[in-house]
């Protein structure tokens, strides 16, 4: 693979031209992306090149007319067909940077085809700023020469679904890039989010875009915020409202606002307080709060569901309605106990309520009932999951069928669904008595019913002779010791060719990084007595039981398949 061809801030638009088209010719996607983002190897890169592929990289030219513009692009043998189509973002990001109105700025941007070292189709997108002899923009094209601000590398993300983009956007961040702007293209229909790249990164190019096909304003709503860096005390009062945002999420879930509204069409607020039940003008304010969260946005008509707030109603394929019960429900009262937690090392929900939060719920059949419900709110991080390789060859081995054996696999969200999509593998799901009732009546409306046992018990009652073992969100629920024997009892029941795959989120290695798991790893000294943890930390704790950490993969939600096998 050549060293990347350096930039140039000649005043030559054509030279421009030329050293951007070499450098798109010359690059692989999955080694520019572990250029870009130093660090990033190993699974993670893969999952993201899986994701994105290389596209094109940008550069901004100052003819004084189209017709110059496209002979120096016929100079540098790039050819384009197309009309010059306007270019909405970077007219914006221009009017913001010289402080003019973008009406004054003519931007243009034109995609000419070059190929990739493989023969694939790439482009240099190139933006036309008309700088017309004596219009008085010189002085703009001068400055955005000597520091190439629009230069960037773009990345097209294949499948782009909120949750896809969601992933990527805390990935590029988890490596360091850090927002800086975006916006949505209506002349195009595609929405594009920019990052600064860290200062070590191994490219010419400072900035990189993601860009997606369609309308995804939600999620750039999101990415945009994150983009503008308030005043300190500004940002310390945002932070402060963070309780606000738990409970009017939970209010908005409570009230069944997702059912009152729908995805296409606005509701008029007063229409809405009948229908919920509520005083209007007080759920107007807390309307425009939620809009400003990218729960709901308000039209002409009134207000709309957002595919944020869709997922807090009730009947939607992975409704997260009951996480947000109970984070603004039991959970929030022992989160106030975190100062106690801090000083004592006791979970805040223990010294609320007397006693840990299984045995607490385990009193009160219609919080069980929603704990395990909000525990389904997370199933979007085992789609990939289904696919992993220890799977997908259990479900293909020859022989005798496998079996894949769930320990305290709830009501059998996860195991249904490997049931599902391997019609070969039989199941067992190891549960405390009181749930696995809701186990066998979830998993008998299943095609995987039948193909699923049930064992009551604990940990020390880990069924023998299984061929995969699932630890799905369970370590991350206590501390090292009771960790360490749980794993103990796996390894004694393992078969020494069984494979053993632990669901859980996984630690940054710096703090400052943004990660759920960090959030989570509150959470569960807060309310639990556990943590997360460090992919090291785990291969620690399964080393004196006969079991290795192989390798792991990332998931949807910050999540990562980890897989063990006895060593």
């Amino acid at each position: 693979m050549p060293a990347p061809t350096p930039l140039t801030n000649t005043g030559d638009d054509a030279e421009r031209l030329r050293t951007t088209a070499g450098f798109v010719r010359e690059q692989d996607t999955s080694v520019l992306l572990s250029r870009v983002l130093p660090g990033l190897d190993g699974p993670e890169l893969r999952a993201l090149t899986d994701q994105c592929r290389f596209a094109h990289a940008a550069v901004l030219v100052f003819p004084p007319d189209e017709q110059t513009l496209r002979a120096d692009l016929t100079a540098c043998g790039l050819s384009v067909d197309a009309q010059a189509q306007p270019s909405v973002v970077v007219r914006e990001r221009l009017a913001a940077r010289h402080r003019r109105t973008p009406e004054d700025l003519d931007v243009r941007i034109l995609r000419p085809l070059v190929r990739g070292p493989s023969g694939e189709r790439r482009a240099v997108e190139v933006f036309a700023l008309t700088v017309p002899p004596g219009s008085g923009l010189a002085g703009i094209a001068a400055e955005e020469r000597r520091l190439d601000h629009e230069a960037h590398l773009a990345f097209d993300v294949a499948r782009p679904d909120p949750l896809v983009l969601r992933g990527l956007l805390a990935g590029f961040a988890r490596h360091g890039a850090t927002a800086d702007g975006g916006g949505y293209n209506p002349h195009e229909d595609g929405t594009v989010f920019y990052f600064t790249v860290p200062a070590e990164t191994k490219t010419p190019y400072r900035r990189v875009e993601l860009y997606a096909s369609g309308d995804h304003r939600d999620v750039l709503t999101e990415h945009l915020r994150q983009a503008d860096a308030p005043h300190p005390a500004e940002r310390l009062l945002w932070l402060l409202t963070g309780a606000w945002t738990t409970q009017a999420l939970a209010a908005c879930a409570r009230l069944r606002l997702p059912e009152a509204l729908n995805l296409r069409t606005g509701v008029d607020c007063s229409e809405l307080a009948r229908a919920v039940g509520a005083d209007p003008q007080s759920l107007t304010t807390l309307l425009r709060y939620l809009a400003m969260l990218g729960v709901v946005s308000e039209d002409t008509d009134g207000f709309r569901l957002t595919e944020v707030g869709a997922l807090l109603h009730t009947e939607v394929p992975g409704s997260m309605r009951p996480l947000a019960l109970m984070y603004g429900g039991p959970f929030y009262q022992s989160f106030a106990q975190l100062t106690h937690t801090v000083r004592t090392g006791e979970p805040g929900f223990d010294h609320l309520y007397g006693r840990n939060h299984f045995d607490h719920f385990a009193d009160d059949p219609e919080l069980a009932t929603l704990f395990d419900q909000s525990m389904v709110s997370s199933a979007a991080m085992f789609d990939a999951l289904l696919a992993h390789p220890v799977l997908t060859s259990a479900a293909t081995a020859p022989g005798r069928p496998r079996t894949v054996v769930d320990i305290a696999g709830g009501t059998g969200e996860l195991l249904g669904r490997i049931l599902t999509a391997h019609p070969t593998l039989n199941g067992i799901l190891l549960e405390r008595p009181q749930v696995v009732a809701a186990a066998r009546t979830h998993l008998a409306a299943t095609d995987a019913g039948e193909r699923c046992a049930y064992r009551a018990g604990d940990f020390a009652d880990v069924p023998p002779d299984g061929d995969v073992y699932l630890l799905s969100r369970v370590l991350h629920d206590w501390d090292d010791d009771r960790c360490r024997s749980i794993l103990r009892h796996c390894a004694d029941a393992m078969p020494p060719h069984a494979d053993l795959l632990v669901v859980e989120r996984l630690l940054p290695a710096a703090a400052a990084v943004p990660s759920l798991a960090t959030a989570w790893d509150l959470h569960m000294m807060c309310n639990t007595g556990g943590r997360e943890r460090t992919a090291e930390h785990y291969a620690r704790l399964l080393e004196g039981h006969g079991l290795e950490l192989v390798g792991h993969t990332p998931l949807a939600l910050g999540a990562h398949a980890l897989h063990v096998r006895k060593s």
